[in-house]
């Protein structure tokens, strides 16, 4: 059997459209719908049936998948093994999709590793859609995801990083001074902003409940990047955010960081890589190198600032 036909049904099996399967394979349309035809003919099978805009695969179009991608990943890593991935020439496309945090926090660091072993490799940063992972890296939609949300499928995955959660608030803020840490009644009884999209947000919850009480949500944003701002000229708010990133913040924004009081377990921040065949050296190459820039960083969310500095100062 030509083994084109097979790399064929692996990329519309993994992408369940002919089109996308055409571009990741360099070839037409057309040529895929003649090649998918050829092996529906040699199988005596239609492989694949048009439900709407997706290409769902027959029973046995999912008893082949398993051996025929097992078959094609073997013999690509057994060539890039023989004549390797040159970062140094390469010029595809990579794309890591990131939280804003990630975008903010983590892509200075990934891009400079990347660029400074790939120069001409494109890289681009798509927003971050926990629903939609699954789907992403199944079909190859993105190389790479870092997030802190569980992503259901068994993908294989690194932990990066543990973050444990601190409270930020303005340094005019009344507990901002007190020495010995905030006492969990005052805490409670503040007035808290939260992130709407912050994924430890369910554990945060979960630790207020063990604690007898309800996180309260005085205020809601949608985007991490209003914190700094907000906190630096709201005196009477705070928030319980990652504390490395607090303390990025606090570097070069009037605000300061304390400790939760609360038991809160710890997030974990995770590198996931997708499962399908194309370009296998290349992925394995971008996984350990993004996986080495995030673990050598604290994140540069410092990045966030402004003129908030002069505008909270008292007049």
């Amino acid at each position: 059997m030509d083994l084109n036909l097979i790399r064929v049904f692996v990329a519309v099996y993994e992408t369940r459209s002919l089109t996308t399967a055409a571009a990741r394979l360099y070839v037409t349309q057309p040529a895929v719908s003649q090649a998918l035809g050829r092996l529906r003919r040699d199988l005596n099978d239609p492989l694949f049936r048009r439900v709407g805009r997706t290409m769902e695969p027959t029973p046995m179009a999912v008893g082949l998948f398993p051996g025929f991608r097992d078959g094609i990943a073997g013999i690509d890593r057994t060539v890039d093994g023989a004549i390797g991935f040159d970062p140094a020439r390469s010029r595809r496309r990579s794309r890591i999709a990131l939280s804003e945090l990630g975008e903010i926090g983590y892509f200075p660091s990934i891009l400079r590793a990347v660029r400074s072993a790939a120069p001409h490799l494109r890289v681009e940063a798509v927003p971050l859609d926990v629903q939609a992972l699954p789907d992403w890296l199944s079909q190859g939609t993105i190389d790479l995801a870092v997030t802190s949300s569980p992503v259901a499928g068994g993908f294989e995955h690194a932990v990066l990083k543990s973050q444990a959660y601190g409270v930020l608030m303005s340094r005019d803020h009344p507990l901002a001074a007190a020495t010995d840490g905030i006492t969990l009644a005052d805490y409670l009884a503040a007035d808290q902003v939260v992130v709407a999209g912050d994924s430890g947000l369910p554990r945060l919850e979960s630790a207020f409940r063990r604690a007898g009480a309800v996180l309260r949500s005085d205020v809601v944003l949608n985007h991490f990047a209003s914190l700094p701002p907000l906190l630096a000229t709201s005196p009477d708010l705070l928030a319980t955010v990652p504390d490395t990133i607090a303390a990025g913040w606090a570097q070069s924004w009037p605000l300061v960081v304390q400790p939760l009081p609360l038991d809160m377990q710890a997030v974990e921040v995770c590198l996931y890589r997708r499962t399908t065949t194309q370009q296998l050296g290349a992925l394995d190459w971008l996984y350990e190198t993004v996986e080495r820039a995030v673990r050598g960083t604290h994140g540069e969310f410092f990045a966030i600032h402004g003129a908030a500095r002069a505008a909270a100062r008292p007049s």
